[in-house]
């Protein structure tokens, strides 16, 4: 039982609300209700966002790639850099930094995520005796810290536009697709040892690291989840995929893909007013990743058409580089500010944008990850979050602009309490064992280091 003085509800807010949860699922909501002596007693009750894009083992480089060398720095020198960190992580290493992570993540106030997961091989790409073996380290991490896990293994076969051979630094990401289909069935395996909201998707990496006859034939397989594709993110990118394919990258996946309500096109950033108004049309949810495309110089994405076409997009933290939930939606909104040079422009019509945000990243994360939630009702899963309104950033606003505090003002620090389906990890703004993986991250990344040195 959970009671909380009041909660945004599906319907709106309420007052003294409580909440029956049994199995993970709300099975009951009651208003205008006292608590009882044995509820978890909290002040603001939301539902809880599902952070739906990470690469886990990028935190661990986090501040270090902002030295700027000689000539201009780009994605794509970004790029080099994370591929000699990563090179050298072990399994032990990559558990401990997920699981750091998925605390992280936890006490910002994200219930579940989605691990685009690619590092599959050892160093050199020699495939581990069990080729599941990283996609297990994460599968150990989130049993650990409780997070909601959607598991992405990537296919990732060559290393640019037209089929070029993979370059040293990403063979250990690389598939065929007969071995990647190998590696997601053992890895679905294993994924039955977590609890039943556990999922398991695909994702082809992106345009550029596969081809139209192996997206096809790994898209027909897979059948029922989710399927997430890195698309447009840098102009390069755009342009490659156009010489070789003969269309932009988001035009193309729609025109050769059944691109539907499965679909996650993760950073969408290069679009034109067509695409941005076709992809709407797909009701797929645009991943929205806005600290580490600001971070990459990536660009803006094409907010106000898309929402203006009825677009669902959700928020992830992709290369961790900072790990927050508020940061992520005022990044966000700021980032179409900044280009369109005026205020309050990811929503359509009149109304709260803090609101806006939250809610509709809350219902397109919940999407792109399987779950069912986004929202507190009966039925729905019981990814929860609570904030303090007592906080100084909250204080004095009243309930209808609560959510623009929480979005524009607050800190992640106001988050007091997080459900992952039903599951108490985070109490009184701290994970449960937040210090002892945090004592095995610290020391997981001084000997990656070490090694480095």
């Amino acid at each position: 039982m959970i009671h909380a003085k009041q909660a945004l509800l599906a319907e709106g807010w309420a007052t003294d609300v409580r909440l029956t949860v049994e199995g993970g699922t709300i099975v009951r909501v009651e208003t205008e209700v006292r608590p009882e002596a044995d509820d978890s007693c909290v002040d603001t009750l939301l539902p809880a966002l599902a952070n739906l894009h990470s690469h886990a083992f990028q935190r661990a480089m986090a501040g270090m790639t902002e030295f700027r060398q000689a000539g201009r720095d780009s994605f794509w020198t970004w790029r080099d850099l994370m591929y000699r960190f990563m090179d050298r992580m072990t399994p032990d290493q990559i558990e401990a930094i997920a699981a750091q992570v998925h605390v992280e993540m936890l006490e910002a106030g994200y219930a579940s995520v989605g691990e685009f997961h690619y590092v599959h091989h050892q160093p050199g790409g020699a495939p581990y005796d069990n080729i599941a073996e990283l996609s297990e380290r994460i599968f150990a991490a989130a049993s650990r810290t409780g997070i909601g896990l959607t598991h992405l293994p990537v296919l990732y076969t060559f290393g640019g536009a037209g089929q070029v051979e993979l370059a040293a630094g990403q063979r250990r990401f690389g598939n065929d697709v007969d071995r990647f289909l190998r590696l997601r069935e053992r890895a679905a395996t294993a994924l039955r040892g977590l609890p039943t909201d556990a999922r398991i998707g695909i994702a082809p990496h992106s345009l550029r690291a596969t081809c139209p006859e192996d997206l096809a034939r790994v898209v027909g397989v897979h059948g029922q989840g989710p399927i997430h594709i890195h698309i447009a993110e840098q102009p390069r990118e755009v342009s490659d995929i156009e010489a070789w394919l003969g269309a932009r990258p988001v035009a193309w996946l729609l025109d050769n893909q059944p691109v539907d309500e499965r679909w996650c096109l993760i950073h969408a950033t290069h679009m034109t007013s067509a695409e941005t108004r076709d992809m709407a049309a797909t009701h797929a949810v645009a991943g929205l990743c806005p600290i580490t495309e600001a971070n990459l110089g990536d660009g803006p994405f094409n907010g106000p058409e898309y929402i203006a076409a009825g677009g669902r997009f959700g928020i992830g933290s992709d290369s961790n580089i900072n790990i927050s939930l508020t940061e992520e939606l005022r990044t966000l909104e700021y980032s179409q500010r900044l280009r369109d040079t005026g205020r309050n422009v990811m929503i359509a019509g009149q109304g709260s944008v803090g609101e806006f945000l939250y809610r509709s990243a809350a219902r397109g994360g919940a999407q792109a990850l399987d779950r069912n939630g986004g929202e507190i009702a009966p039925g729905r899963i019981a990814d929860l979050v609570a904030v303090d309104s007592q906080r100084p950033a909250l204080c004095t606003l009243s309930r209808h602009a609560l959510i623009d505090g929480l979005a524009f003002a607050a800190k992640d620090d106001v988050v007091t309490d997080v459900w992952s389906a039903g599951r108490h990890m985070v109490t009184e703004g701290q994970h449960r064992e937040r210090d002892a993986i945090f004592a095995g991250y610290r020391a997981a990344v001084q000997q990656l280091l070490d090694s480095l040195a």
